[in-house]
């Protein structure tokens, strides 16, 4: 049988940005060069940031791009082995129980071993994502999404996986993937909590911070179109500058792309006062927030806007 080949790794820096971007994912070049080595070296890459800065989209991009399956772990608190290795199949244990019972088959300890070993047998098994990317026939992209929200002790699991591309089942062995179709594992974390060292070793790590005013542009000009270049130009600006006050949570790219598609919808040709009222739930999620903002920020980064000749001077409702 003919190995399995492993997903075609770009071959420069250059033409990750290339397949990125084929699939409207803008990345600088240090994050188009931990993924290039990643891909080289066949390494996880451990992504830190902000939310809603593109971690979990980056992972969806490489495997459209890679033309690949996306095996996705959303980590919580009290995630464990059932939900995101492997689990029994236990309604089937007990029909093949019954089965052996009903034919008398388990009428001595050679039969009931016989009995065991089938029970136990890979046939068994309910496969979960973390399995299933040892198993593939071509690597696929896994995405441990969020680690930090899991608690401490699944980074102790998942250290066999992601080091040793390897899953030991006490009842079965250790399944190991072939070499050529080993997983691409990406693992993001809003730093809610450290991530243990004996973890991130094993990792290439990339901070992925807000982008420029230039790439954000970039980015919403593909991810929400329809809008005019004076409204991109006056909401980017907006946006990083609120970045810079001491917010609850800052918005992410994510909430721009969301606010320039709520502003198209509402026919926004302009960004003004009245248009900011009327919309800051969607680029703010909390309120003492929404409520700084209204209280006298928005006015002043508005009027920033105007003296750097970016934002209009029509005047709405206040905001």
């Amino acid at each position: 049988m003919t190995p399995p080949s492993p997903p075609p790794a770009p071959e420069s820096v250059d033409a990750v940005l290339a397949l990125l971007a084929a699939e409207n994912y803008v990345a600088d070049r240090r994050l188009a060069t931990a993924v290039f080595l990643s891909l080289r070296l066949r390494r996880p890459l451990f992504l830190e940031g902000e939310p809603g800065v593109g971690k979990t989209e980056l992972a969806k991009a490489l495997a459209r791009g890679l033309a690949t399956r996306l095996l996705r772990v959303q980590c919580y608190e009290g995630l464990d082995i059932a939900q995101t290795a492997y689990e029994w199949n236990v309604a089937r244990q007990m029909i093949e129980i019954r089965l052996a019972e009903a034919a008398h088959a388990v009428s001595d300890a050679a039969s009931k071993e016989r009995l065991a070993e089938r029970l136990y047998a890979r046939r068994m098994l309910i496969e979960r994502p973390l399995l299933q990317a040892l198993t593939q026939d071509r690597s696929p992209v896994l995405l441990l999404d969020e680690l930090d929200r899991a608690d401490e002790p699944f980074d102790a699991f998942l250290l066999e996986v992601l080091a040793e591309n390897q899953l030991t089942i006490p009842e079965l062995g250790t399944v190991r993937a072939d070499p050529a179709a080993a997983p691409l594992a990406i693992i993001t974390s809003n730093r809610t909590r450290e991530i243990h060292d004996a973890l991130k070793r094993r990792c290439l790590y990339h901070w992925v911070d807000f982008p420029s005013v230039e790439r954000e542009l970039e980015i919403v000009r593909i991810r929400a179109p329809g809008a005019s270049e004076r409204l991109y130009r006056q909401v980017v600006e907006f946006v990083q500058r609120a970045r810079g006050l001491d917010l609850f949570k800052p918005p992410g790219i994510a909430e721009t792309i969301d606010w320039l598609n709520a502003l198209v919808a509402l026919n926004t040709l302009a960004l003004d006062p009245a248009s900011l009222h009327d919309t800051l739930g969607v680029l703010l999620k909390h309120r003492d927030d929404i409520e700084r903002l209204q209280g006298g920020d928005a006015a002043r980064l508005l009027a920033e806007l105007r003296a750097l000749g970016i934002a209009g001077g029509e005047a709405g409702a206040p905001a």
